[in-house]
């Protein structure tokens, strides 16, 4: 059977030029121009026009009142949960069906990843399977949710949208009330993607999003920080840029910070991609629609949809066999001719130094990562000559 899918899938791409990368990054607006910019001026580290003018844009393209560009996904994770009161010895909730940016960043603040299970409705968290998990395993205590077994408090929660697919918000912001659990969102991977008309990473008390060379845009390296709370916003900034007071020429800290902040150049490139976001964005939900009509009656082949209630980026397009013994053979047999498909990652709870972490029953998660293939998904594909 293994064989007989990679087949199927091999044929998408009969007539395409390979390889076919997993996803590569375009540059099509005026990225040149304003890098050029940069150089010409001698404008290219962390301070200068275009951080403050992609901070800007990108705020409004979300609809948040504040984004402080950093230089990773990781570090903007890392400064969330920092202002989320994250302290050392606190538990955090996650997928353990995420990329390891999400634990890592917990472990930076010297606070423990608690792992919880997945749906496949969305590829995120199964809300309900952790209101259950959480009635039976907490108590509250002046208002903090206790870990019964461990005696920690579990502060907050991350959610992934996982491939750029929203998980379900409304369920999530139900929880972390019932529970008293701060939420940060990892939109990573969901920009331009939207939850009942809202833009994800405007959910939480902070929010993360990467613009890794990857992701939908790029600034080659990148992320930012997303938040609605002005002095969050105001500390945010402040602690990653090495909480340097303000001076014209004293090099005044007033606490430990973290020079994190995103260089002018990496900015001005994110100025030209914010620019043609929305024409990726069309051209990518072309590219899923096609994989979507292609898939819709090969027997075993299950292309994943965004949910309902949601807009998907569709930034990764996956399908699911739930029928199969193992993915690997299929993703070989792709590898090998040149079209770049992967599993998705493997689930934290297997990697050693996250093994002890608490977690949940982890049923539906395993099964996922067992069964689903990410395809090759980027903007320029649609330009391919393929079958779909």
């Amino acid at each position: 059977m293994e064989i007989q899918i990679a087949e199927i899938i091999k044929d998408f791409y009969s007539t395409a030029k390979t390889p076919l990368p997993l996803h590569e990054p375009q540059f099509s607006g005026s990225e040149w121009k304003y890098v050029k910019d940069c150089i010409d001026t001698g404008w290219v580290s962390s301070v200068g026009s275009y951080v403050d003018r992609f901070e800007h844009d990108l705020a409004n393209y979300i609809g948040v009142k504040h984004a402080i560009v950093v230089m990773n996904g990781t570090a903007a994770l890392h400064v969330c949960f920092l202002l989320a009161g994250v302290c050392p010895g606190d538990e955090v909730l996650m997928p353990a069906l995420t990329f390891i940016a999400t634990a890592n960043a917990v472990s930076y603040c010297s606070a423990i990843p608690h792992f919880i299970d997945s749906e496949l409705n969305t590829l995120g968290i199964d809300c309900e399977k952790l209101k259950d998990y959480l009635y039976k395993e907490t108590f509250q205590k002046d208002n903090v949710c206790i870990n019964k077994t461990t005696g920690r408090p579990i502060r907050a929660i991350c959610v992934m949208h996982t491939l750029g697919h929203p998980v379900d918000l409304d369920q999530i912001a139900e929880v972390c009330s019932a529970f008293n659990i701060v939420l940060v969102e990892d939109a990573a991977e969901g920009l331009g993607s939207f939850y009942k008309g809202k833009h994800v990473g405007t959910f939480g008390l902070l929010n993360a999003v990467s613009f890794n060379g990857n992701k939908i845009i790029t600034t080659g390296g990148g992320g930012a920080i997303l938040t609605n709370d002005d002095k969050l916003a105001k500390m945010a900034k402040h602690i990653t840029t090495t909480a340097k007071a303000p001076h014209s020429w004293r090099y005044e800290h007033d606490m430990v910070g973290f020079n994190y902040r995103m260089p002018n150049i990496n900015a001005a490139l994110g100025c030209g991609q914010l620019e043609v976001l929305n024409e990726f964005l069309e051209k990518k939900r072309n590219l899923a629609l096609s994989y979507s009509h292609y898939f819709k009656e090969k027997d075993g082949i299950e292309f994943f949809l965004e949910p309902g209630y949601a807009k998907s980026n569709y930034w990764l397009n996956a399908v699911y066999m739930p029928n199969i013994k193992s993915i690997d053979t299929i993703i070989c047999c792709l590898n090998e001719n040149k079209i770049h498909v992967r599993p998705i990652w493997d689930l934290l709870h297997t990697l050693d130094m996250y093994k002890e972490c608490p977690r949940m029953d982890l049923e539906q998660a395993e099964n996922i990562a067992s069964k689903l293939i990410c395809l090759p998904s980027s903007v320029s594909l649609m330009g391919a000559d393929t079958n779909g």
